[in-house]
């Protein structure tokens, strides 16, 4: 009976599930501190720090940097250090999407592939595999020669620098420029590109740069210099919403007082119909000034036309005629 009443709990519990997602967390993914200053660049969920150490998080390069020809470099980066809600990573190497690479060789054109083992100045050892393209086909003692020489250049330019110094000259494209100024003397080449990268084994971690507490808090002044941006944006937009409306309410008022005021004026003049000879005088005043700026509008050939109609002189220029045709 004991034994199947443990198995009995064994079934309730088996049939417990136990929701996974009520555990885990968002994380940060940064870029290294070096060459991008803990640049934010995903999030990803886990349950514990153990979870996510040793994950690898891939984007393309125009998602990194904002470089539309950049779309076909994909990065690769590695988590190695959790700080609270920041996954720090490291920079483990790139590589160019395949297709991208099919649509660089044709048939007659010339492939020299290479793989080139260097260290940099920190200690850190980088597997580099560049790819040149010719415009024709070409020997195979050329090609020999051209990898030579592509070889000999990442070499001299790992010696002299450090991890973060060879990332930015082999994504940024100073590499590939050097190489191919290098060997286009010794065969017409069409491309010239550092095609994958990767680390095999790391060096020495430089403390310098920027704390983690120091990208916080320039994060946090970046993020209230947009939150206040977005306020006076928001507010001078009300602001022209309330002065549009403004003359609104004041062309009404204006309305109001004038039907106020004309209603005040007609009920007299009901009361006094003796008064509406001098209000006549006024629109025979309107329309001699009226009449005048008429006539002046007119050409001088129809007013000369007037004038003979009215039988008065033509002379002059057609301020006089106007002149004689209002006296």
């Amino acid at each position: 009976m004991a034994a199947k009443k443990l198995s009995a709990k064994a079934r309730v519990a088996a049939r417990k599930q136990r929701d996974k997602w009520k555990n885990k967390r968002w994380f940060t993914i940064r870029a290294p501190r070096h060459p991008w200053n803990f640049k934010r660049i995903g999030e990803t969920l886990g349950e514990t720090d153990e979870h996510i150490m040793g994950r690898i998080y891939e984007m393309t390069q125009q998602e990194f940097s904002g470089d539309f020809t950049k779309m076909h470099v994909l990065l690769r980066f590695r988590v190695t250090e959790v700080v609270g809600q920041d996954a720090l990573t490291t920079f483990v190497g790139h590589a160019h999407q395949s297709d991208h690479t099919r649509r660089q060789i044709r048939r007659y054109r010339g492939k020299i592939d290479d793989v080139v083992d260097v260290v940099t100045t920190d200690g850190y050892l980088v597997r580099l595999k560049p790819l040149m393209i010719t415009e024709r086909r070409c020997q195979t003692s050329v090609k020999q020669a051209m990898r030579s020489k592509s070889a000999e250049i990442i070499r001299g330019i790992a010696a002299k620098a450090n991890y973060s110094q060879l990332q930015e000259s082999m994504l940024g494209g100073d590499m590939e420029t050097e190489i191919r100024n290098a060997i286009k003397a010794i065969y017409p080449c069409r491309n010239v590109v550092v095609r994958k990268s990767q680390l095999l084994q790391s060096g020495v971690v430089t403390e310098k740069g920027p704390t983690l507490d120091e990208i916080h808090a320039e994060e946090e002044r970046k993020e209230a210099e947009l939150q206040a941006k977005k306020a006076a944006a928001l507010a001078e937009a009300g602001s022209e919403d309330a002065e549009e409306d403004a003359p609104v309410e004041g062309d009404l008022l204006a309305a109001a007082e004038a039907m106020e005021s004309i209603s005040e004026k007609e009920a007299p003049a009901a009361e006094e119909p003796a008064a509406e000879e001098p209000a006549a005088e006024e629109p025979a005043a309107k329309e001699s000034t009226e009449s005048e700026s008429d006539l002046m509008k007119l050409k001088k050939d129809a007013l000369v036309e007037k004038a003979k109609a009215a039988g008065v002189a033509t002379s002059g220029t057609k301020a006089d005629i106007v002149a004689r045709l209002l006296e």
